[in-house]
């Protein structure tokens, strides 16, 4: 029998919470709200379709080729043209998805027991990234706003940098306001902390977009990572980073070290649908689906909750809300009975970087249900707190008898 002597970078790994959830939401009769997937009817087939047709007619040889590892030249150019400050394409790597920039920033930037600063909550797979490289996270104070500045001055002393979703984040779905930004923004040049800035729902605004990026304010304090995934389609696996010039180089090696290069052929294929202003159409019908089914969801939730103690946000954009229930349930705990009367929510408690998580959060998803499932959902979701409720008063009274 072969004994394995595994690396003790390997013991810093740990299984996807989300991952995990995933595999529950494929049992039959289960609503999710839990994953963040985009839902399917934004997915651009019919343009795919003749992408791909055009791509192999045209140059199928060099789309079935290897290719450079920065990336290809005319998608490096539409990302610089769509981002709203003067971007060089030589700042522009291409990724496999813009979890594998959060993957090459770690490789890059973390030394073991290097501090890391990152809201509270932050997001989860940047958590898991950023752990087998043995950083140690650093939880700044925050609020509706986003990284409370005060918190953010007071923890930035040897940090290597600041990771921070400003838009539509992941778990919380708020926003930083332009005042923020800009507190935001100067402290960190003031304090000389690196900003990782992760923007994959920035698309995804409802009424008005949101202010600019922090990297718009600072281009050579940050790194700025975005994604296809949102608005073309997650199984693309396409993303990008714009970096600064000073560490571009030690990210492309760190990317050739990986995979080489981007497949190619999807490369060339996006560049093929965005022609002739395809997302300036298309992302606008994301937009309005999933403000319908944020506007459900806003409306199921103050409906089914009443009475509850339960308080939710309703996002200016992006993809979740945040619900709090009240003091005493434990979500995690609470997940397994929801997911008994068929309706699935991630636990927030794994969001936070401390360990000090809130249990009675969670993170609800909504825009891969219908209008109709998240009413089901939602009302599922309610009676399944009120049961529990019930119990622990009833448990209480047991407890309080004994006690006499």
């Amino acid at each position: 029998m072969t004994t394995w002597k595994m690396a003790a970078r390997a013991e810093k790994m740990n299984p996807s919470v989300l991952r995990e959830i995933l595999k529950v939401t494929d049992q039959p009769g289960i609503i999710s709200l839990a994953g963040g997937l985009p839902s399917p009817k934004t997915f651009p087939i019919s343009a795919f379709a003749d992408a791909c047709a055009h791509v192999l007619a045209n140059d199928g040889a060099a789309a079935l080729q290897y290719a450079a590892s920065e990336g290809y030249g005319p998608l490096r150019q539409a990302v610089a043209d769509m981002l709203p400050w003067n971007v060089d394409p030589a700042q522009v790597l291409i990724t496999t998805g813009s979890q594998q920039g959060l993957d090459l920033v770690a490789k890059v930037l973390i030394d073991p027991g290097s501090r890391v600063l990152v809201e509270t909550p932050t997001y989860l797979g940047a958590l898991q990234a950023f752990s087998p490289m043995e950083p140690t996270p650093v939880s700044v104070a925050s609020d509706d706003e986003g990284v409370i500045v005060d918190d953010l001055i007071a923890k930035s002393k040897d940090a290597r940098f600041i990771y921070l979703l400003p838009n539509f984040q992941n778990p919380t779905g708020r926003t930083m306001s332009e005042a923020r930004r800009a507190a935001v923004s100067a402290a960190a040049a003031a304090a000389n902390l690196p900003i990782i800035e992760d923007n994959p729902y920035g698309d995804l605004w409802f009424d008005e977009a949101p202010p600019l990026p922090l990297t718009a304010r600072n281009p050579d304090g940050c790194i700025y990572l975005g994604s296809f995934s949102k608005v073309l389609a997650p199984g693309l696996r396409l993303g990008f980073l714009v970096a600064p010039k000073a560490i571009y180089p030690k990210l492309l090696q760190a990317k050739q070290a990986v995979d080489l290069h981007t497949p190619i052929f999807t490369q060339r294929m996006v560049v093929e649908v965005m022609k002739d202003g395809f997302l300036s159409r298309h992302v606008p019908t994301i937009r309005a689906l999933y403000k319908r089914q944020r506007d459900a969801m806003a409306a199921a939730l103050t409906r089914e909750m009443e009475g509850l103690d339960v308080t939710f946000n309703a996002p200016i954009g992006g993809m979740f809300m945040w619900a709090r229930l009240p003091e005493g349930i434990d979500t995690v705990k609470l997940l397994p009975k929801a997911v008994e009367r068929g309706v699935a929510f991630v636990p927030g408690a794994p969001f936070y970087a401390d360990g000090q998580g809130d249990p009675r959060t969670l993170r609800l998803s909504f825009v891969t249900a219908s209008v109709e499932e998240i009413d089901t959902a939602i009302a599922a979701l309610a009676a399944t707190l009120r049961e529990q409720l019930a119990h622990d008063a009833a448990a209480k009274v047991q407890r309080e008898l004994a006690a006499t």
